[in-house]
């Protein structure tokens, strides 16, 4: 026999409100990659590229 579960209907809508941030946050995260991959020549490393570049061939050299 199945069981059944019945979820209550919220008529209070501020059940259902969101921070501030969580509609922020997401928004400006958005914003700055739409940024960089509109205009990615501006988007420069701040160096040690090649310590990144050797540091995943160590992991690759170490994994199976």
């Amino acid at each position: 026999m199945p069981a059944y579960c019945r979820v209550p209907q919220s008529t209070d809508r501020r059940g259902a409100r969101l921070p501030w941030w969580a509609v922020v946050l997401p928004s400006v995260a958005f914003f700055a990659l739409l940024m960089v991959a509109v205009n990615p020549s501006q988007a420069h490393a701040a160096g040690g590229g090649d310590v990144l570049a050797r540091l995943v061939w160590q992991i690759r050299l170490l994994l199976p």
